[in-house]
């Protein structure tokens, strides 16, 4: 009843204030998640460290993120969701706090794995307040504009914490995270719904959702794209630097605009994912990988020629997460259809996904960038795109079923 209440309050409004709530907190993880590739090489000589460890971060960030986030998702289904949800905003918090303060890389490395422990879980739990906060109609717009916070972050939080590294210390940046999860959670008590859907499954029989074939498939699927991409973002003011040569003091502008392409990728997934239910929409984008493994490999003329590749940066920014809600739509649908128990699981499933992806391609990015060169981040990327493409392709035989 709850949820049909609010969805005849909404009405045709899509920006409410919960929403826009909801999409502030995808905000702060994502500036708080990737924070670290803006101000890399400032953390790197504030701990005297190499830029790689420094790079490390983000990869154990993910491989933390990763195999919690369906655990704690499957979890949180079985407890009150607002106070669930404000618990782990407190601990996302704590984590940032602690990263301000880090004396070494040590405890760096300690806050980054407290960060990374709720991360996914926060994600999933707001995917949950979808009819709560919206209508159906607005369902894969809501999806987007979530993901989307990610992108945002992107486009305004990475680069103005990059410009507060380089003016005032990289510490400060994590003071800015501070200050400004403070204020969301206090938005959260003020607009957020206090209603559960708690789940009569048991813990163990949500996760009969990945004896599903078509959910193994979008799992593979997001995992090969963030990876195409991640070998190479891991790495971006890097790139910049040395083989765009783009000069220092305008890295923030380049963060910024590199952003705004990826604002842009998140929010026209929304509507590649309104092409159909199921795995339709993410079968559709088997060229949008295949395309995204060409231009990868273009990456490799950045140095020879510098314009181009600042133009092919934007690009691979369009890209960059453009099969995000087409996945989030496959999940969801799937569970809802065979595995109606399963929801929060499947709502925490992109999240996971996406962060294996990112854990393997920074890995596999930080081993080439070591032996090989930034020349060949994108050549490597380009394979996880091809694999992208071949995951898609095998989704043809469900499409009757969806």
């Amino acid at each position: 009843m709850t949820s049909t209440k609010n969805a005849g309050a909404v009405g045709t409004r899509f920006f409410t204030l919960p929403v826009v709530t909801l999409i502030a907190i995808s905000f702060m993880l994502g500036m708080s998640e990737f924070i670290v590739v803006g101000i890399l090489p400032d953390i790197a000589k504030g701990l005297s460290v190499s830029e790689v460890t420094v790079g490390n971060l983000v990869s154990l960030f993910a491989f933390v993120y990763a195999p919690v986030t369906p655990l704690g998702s499957a979890l949180s289904a079985r407890f009150p969701r607002f106070a669930t949800h404000l618990t782990l905003m407190g601990v996302f918090l704590a984590g940032n706090v602690l990263c301000a303060f880090a004396p070494n890389y040590a405890v760096l490395v300690v806050a980054r794995i407290m960060i990374a422990l709720v991360s996914g879980t926060l994600v999933a739990i707001a995917m949950t307040y979808a009819p709560d906060v919206t209508t159906d109609r607005y369902r894969t717009k809501f999806i987007a504009w979530v993901f989307s916070g990610f992108s945002i972050a992107s486009v305004v939080g990475v680069p103005v914490g990059t410009w507060i590294a380089n003016t005032f210390g990289w510490r400060w940046s994590f003071h800015l995270i501070d200050l400004l999860t403070v204020a969301l959670i206090v938005m959260m008590l003020l607009v957020l719904p206090r209603n559960s859907h708690l789940m009569k499954v048991g813990f163990l029989p949500q996760f009969r959702l990945f004896f599903d074939r078509r959910i193994w498939l979008g799992v593979l699927a997001v995992v090969f794209g963030a990876g195409s991409s991640y070998v190479f973002y891991t790495y971006l003011t890097p790139i910049m630097r040395d083989e765009v040569h783009i000069p220092e003091q305008y890295l923030s502008i380049g963060l910024v605009v590199y952003g705004v392409a990826c604002l842009w990728s998140n929010l026209y997934a929304g509507k590649l994912a309104e092409r159909g239910r199921g795995v339709e929409p993410l079968y559709h984008l088997r060229w949008v990988f295949l395309a995204h493994g060409v231009l990868l490999c273009s990456l490799a003329l950045a140095r020879v020629i510098p314009v181009y590749g600042a133009i092919l940066l934007i690009v691979l920014g369009m890209f960059m997460y453009l099969f995000n809600a087409s996945s989030q739509v496959l999940y969801m649908d799937v569970a809802a259809e065979a595995h109606p128990g399963s929801m929060n699981l499947a709502a925490s499933l992109n999240s996971m996904s996406f962060n294996i992806g990112i854990a393997i391609g920074s890995a596999v990015g930080g081993l080439v960038n070591d032996h090989l060169g930034l020349a060949w981040l994108g050549p490597v990327g380009a394979v996880f795109s091809l694999c992208a493409v071949a995951t898609t392709l095998s989704m043809g035989r469900y499409l009757k079923k969806d």
